[in-house]
């Protein structure tokens, strides 16, 4: 969530930026602003009231011991009528603060001055690629048949059992499932991350701290009964764990990774671009999260991109890295790089991780604080996360990259996390 300083003080700034998401705020920043006038006028006006209470409360007393029982009395009801005025006053002031903070929530944050213009993916901005492209042969084919013909993943079971996107994943598939999660937190550990176990599901103020609600409502999983939420990324139940804490700078940067399944509805997804692996409503991820200095959040996050950059060498895929444009990131990054791996048989390239900088986005819904030595001061903290990795579209193209005669191939950093060298 923006800040109310942010807003004031840079308020065309604020306009321009948010233009390059194709966000035009220029209304919603105005009647922010005048809401921000009304609530200031009426925390004034409160303020006196309560300060005139207090003076003739004072009074009273006094004027009762002196005999004067008919200006005592006026005293006293003067103070009665100031509370009546004052609880009206309160219940006012109330609902402006909240029709402020709903205005303010429905804010996007500013893209960093490094987001390219743009509306589309095809606006993107690609910084680097690595890897080296598989050459198949005439005969090869994509995962879905590979994971059929195999039988390593069962999707019309999943079908039976649940619904469409809930695939199972049997004998070798699992264990390269298994594998993948086993390897991605032992080089994320190996990182400086330390390895979290996090809930499934968060309560509202929990996706409201990451900014999935009000935003991504609709994308959740509901726990109706209980008024939970089904986590779509480790994201969301991570960074929470700092909501409403204030640390030490001291103790910067905080780096956690975890291990969770992950639920999205997906809705309004279908056709060939969702087929096997390529979206589901239930898929496996690990998570990297960082809090930051914020003078150092940018530092960090190339420090990410490169992990996850190193991790998908490991693995021997072709990859490239994209800079997304103001109208392909979300709706709470400042900047955004995606990971893309290409899937050889599907001949098109698959996104596998985000890794974004949400600077004090997250935080300041949050209230994630920290201090600096000797300063009463707290400030806004950044947060920043990144997939490391989603498992789904890693496995699609290491089926598929892989299959050679007779088999499919395991890169030679997963052999000894799969226990063989060969899905045959």
């Amino acid at each position: 969530m923006l800040t109310l300083r942010q807003i004031r003080e840079s308020r065309n700034e604020v306009i321009e930026r948010l233009a390059v998401k194709n966000f035009d705020a220029e209304k919603m920043v105005a009647a922010i602003i005048d809401l921000d006038d009304q609530r200031k006028t009426m925390q004034v006006k409160l303020d006196n009231n309560l300060a005139e209470q207090n003076s003739i409360a004072k009074q009273v007393g006094n004027l009762f011991k002196e005999g004067k029982t008919e200006e005592g009395n006026a005293a006293k009801q003067r103070v009665a009528d100031l509370k009546e005025e004052s609880k009206e006053m309160g219940l006012q002031l109330a609902e402006t603060e909240k029709k402020l903070n709903d205005a303010l929530v429905l804010l996007p944050n500013l893209p960093h001055a490094s987001v390219p213009k743009g509306k589309t993916p095809a606006d993107n901005l690609e910084i680097r690629s690595g890897g080296k492209m598989p050459q198949l042969s005439a005969s090869a084919v994509p995962h879905w048949d590979l994971a059929k013909n195999y039988d390593i993943i069962d999707f019309e079971l999943g079908v039976k059992i649940t619904g469409s996107g809930f695939p199972v994943y049997k004998g070798k598939g699992a264990k390269l499932q298994r594998a993948l999660i086993n390897f991605f937190l032992d080089e994320n550990v190996a990182a400086g991350y330390g390895e979290v176990m996090p809930p499934l599901m968060v309560n509202a103020d929990s996706a409201y701290g990451t900014g999935q609600l009000p935003d991504k409502e609709g994308q959740m999983y509901y726990v109706n009964a209980d008024d939970f939420y089904m986590i779509p990324t480790a994201e969301v139940p991570v960074t929470n764990i700092f909501r409403d804490v204030i640390v030490q700078a001291s103790s910067l940067p905080i780096r956690l990774t975890a291990y969770t399944p992950c639920f999205r509805r997906e809705a309004g997804s279908y056709g060939k671009d969702v087929r096997g692996l390529n979206r589901l409503h239930q898929f496996d991820k690990v998570e990297i999260v960082q809090v930051q200095h914020p003078e150092k959040s940018y530092e960090s996050l190339d420090e990410m991109v490169k992990h996850v950059e190193g991790i998908l060498n490991k693995l021997e895929l072709p990859y490239r890295i994209i800079r997304l444009c103001g109208g392909d990131m979300s709706f709470a990054s400042a900047l955004t790089y995606d990971f893309e791996v290409y899937s050889a048989a599907q001949q098109k390239w698959l996104e596998v991780s985000s890794v974004s900088n949400f600077e004090s986005f997250q935080a300041n819904r949050l209230m994630l604080r920290y201090k600096e030595e000797g300063d009463k001061k707290n400030q806004l903290a950044h947060t920043l996360n990144g997939s490391s990795l989603a498992l789904p579209r890693i496995v699609a193209s290491l089926l598929e990259n892989n299959q050679v005669d007779g088999g499919i191939r395991i890169p030679k950093a997963l052999q000894s996390y799969c226990g063989f060298e060969m899905i045959e």
